[in-house]
């Protein structure tokens, strides 16, 4: 019975970030040589880790002010609370030019504001704001930082790592319907 079973293979170990050089990465190591970026490929995408503030600021707009990194295609965050910088924001910047993709990460940690990259892409806008909404990250510098998609009202920011977003949920059905929320 067991010959009859495929032979199983087991799964590859995980690829790791491999040094970034050249290109774009060499021009911002000569520029930023002091500032102890790092630059990394994994999975074929490049990234910069920007290790603190403002430098993410400085490093976006020099990407496109001196590197035609011209678009900015998103902006997310990632929730790690046992971090002493507990939030990871992440930048994806496109080139038309060069056909190219960049990643720009950097973290902060909470109660910390984080600098607003509006006046380099006003598209940015709306993108910090969801962060706001979703995260509690606070941009300095924004021109209008409010909530986006949830209501002024709601208390708690749901991506965090902290309750349940079903919970948030009832809880603010319950305060403002009255009603049992149908989320379980």
């Amino acid at each position: 019975m067991a010959e009859n079973l495929p032979h199983h293979t087991p799964s590859p170990q995980p690829m790791a970030a491999t040094e970034w050089k050249g290109g774009v990465a060499g021009s911002l190591g000569r520029v930023f040589a002091e500032d102890n970026l790092r630059y990394r490929t994994y999975l074929g995408q490049n990234w910069i880790e920007v290790p603190s503030l403002p430098e993410p600021f400085i490093v976006i707009d020099y990407l496109k002010r001196q590197c035609q990194f011209d678009t900015l295609t998103d902006m997310t965050a990632v929730d790690r609370p046992s971090e002493e910088k507990r939030f990871e924001i992440i930048h994806i910047l496109y080139s038309f030019p060069r056909n190219e993709r960049v990643r720009v990460k950097s973290w902060v940690a909470e109660g910390r504001d984080y600098p607003s990259i509006v006046p380099i892409f006003p598209g940015a806008d709306w993108l910090e704001r969801e962060i706001f909404d979703m995260f509690g990250v606070r941009f300095a510098g924004h021109p209008n930082l409010k909530r986006i998609l949830l209501p002024e009202d709601w208390a708690g920011f749901p991506l965090r790592r902290e309750k349940s977003i079903t919970d948030m949920d009832n809880d603010w059905v319950q305060r403002n319907l009255g009603i049992e929320s149908g989320q379980s």
